[in-house]
């Protein structure tokens, strides 16, 4: 085996794709049928479903700065359907789905790998309510149980049993816990739309949004202006920002999401590990780093910073997990900012703006919503306003009707 692929890669035919790059850049037209602001996955996602199962084409994907730059890049790209509520099960559930076969959808390997996540249970009460997640994830088909502390052994041998003096009493085994490379699932997107006709255009910032009598007709960037019969606004953090450019204010508020990873090391851990009561989670890349994530910082802020507080926190809590990691030396901490809402849950579908379209408030869980948010915003777009079944539930109007997605909880670590 070792000859034969040494003998593959040395060959003189080696099959090379000559298209790999993105298009050359071009002039903005004077006016596209959608506008879709942020070149994130969600944006450029809606742009592939769209020219690819609809036949919409004349498709404009605005980025002030760099494809897949924002949280998309920013993030540790873990994938799971492990939520609280049904609606939220369902629909990260379809995403699941959806992201195990998009190395076949693109022919473009975005290394998707599933790992398992094990979530933690410290409290009887915490038990209680992972009993009830892993019954509603069964019930959605998702692959979720209940495990005691042997199972645990089994699974993590280097996990400290009693961290923090906070034995582990149980833990929710979430098979479908995967990871996938991001900016591999961002440019296998925006590959395949840029590919069917789709325009990307990046370094070009939306400065404003042109509405007449209530509906969207264009919108101005610093290239200049552009009519469009609608537009998507997919730009996570900024979400309230961008509303308020068209003239409404949004149930969000921005919040800085910190992370950070150690030098590489031998495999030894392969599920996703965390814990919602120490505000942390802990996972090796296929490379053999450590990623530490936690919870979002307590005070809102549009900044990308890294702080020392929270990365003493944070590890410390990941020490008590895994002791042995004291030892090893950290090599780089990076931020995103998180649009939250009052329920965790995201909002999704129709604006006050008529054929202005929301795709916002995903807090701390954009990356995984990528393939099914695309999906489902390009069905809203070509039906012509048409909500999909699967993501009426986020509608920005439950906040006016109680009707909100509680899926506080529901995070990795607790925010």
């Amino acid at each position: 085996m070792p000859f034969s692929l040494l003998k593959y890669g040395l060959k003189n035919d080696y099959p090379f794709e000559q298209d790999a790059d993105l298009p050359v850049p071009s002039e903005l037209k004077s006016s596209y049928d959608v506008v879709i602001i942020g070149a994130g996955g969600h944006g450029v996602a809606t742009a592939y479903y769209l020219a690819k199962y609809h036949g919409i084409t004349n498709v404009a994907v605005l980025e002030k700065g760099y494809l897949g730059g924002g949280n998309t890049a920013r993030n540790t790209a873990v994938i799971r359907s492990n939520y609280l509520t049904s609606e939220g099960v369902r629909f990260y559930s379809e995403s699941v789905k959806l992201f195990k076969e998009l190395s076949n959808e693109f022919d473009f390997n975005i290394m998707y790998t599933e790992r398992g996540q094990l979530t933690l249970a410290h409290t009887d009460a915490t038990v209680r309510a992972f009993r009830q997640r892993a019954e509603v994830n069964k019930h959605f088909g998702g692959r979720t149980e209940l495990i005691g502390p042997q199972e645990i052994r089994e699974l993590v041998p280097t996990l400290n049993m009693n961290p923090a003096h906070m034995p582990v009493l149980a833990g929710l085994w979430h098979m479908d816990g995967a990871t996938a490379r991001h900016d591999a699932v961002a440019w296998g997107y925006a590959k395949g739309a840029t590919q069917r006709g789709v325009e990307l255009h990046q370094l070009t910032e939306v400065t404003d949004i042109i509405v007449e009598k209530g509906r969207v007709t264009g919108v101005k960037t610093n290239r200049g202006t552009i009519q469009c019969g609608c537009a998507i606004q997919a730009v996570a953090g900024h979400s309230s920002l961008m509303a308020a450019k068209a003239g409404f204010r949004m149930p969000i508020t921005t919040y800085p999401l910190q992370a950070m990873v150690t030098q590489p090391v031998k495999p030894f851990l392969d599920p996703l590990v965390s814990s919602s009561a120490l505000h942390c989670y802990v996972q090796q890349t296929s490379r053999g780093e450590i990623v530490f994530g936690g919870g979002s910082d307590p005070y809102p802020l549009y900044n990308t910073r890294s702080t020392l507080e929270l990365k003493e926190s944070l590890l410390a809590h990941a020490i008590e997990m895994f002791p042995f990691m004291a030892n090893l030396r950290l090599m780089r901490q990076w931020a995103g900012i998180t649009d939250m809402t009052s329920d965790y849950s995201p909002i999704m579908g129709l604006s006050p703006v008529e054929n202005y379209y929301l795709d916002a408030g995903w807090g701390t869980w954009g990356f995984k919503a990528t393939p099914i948010c695309g999906k489902t915003m390009a069905e809203l777009v070509a039906s012509g306003g048409k909500v999909p079944a699967l993501i009426a539930p986020f509608a920005m109007d439950r906040f006016d009707v109680f009707r909100q997605v509680n899926e506080m909880g529901a995070t990795a670590a607790s925010h």
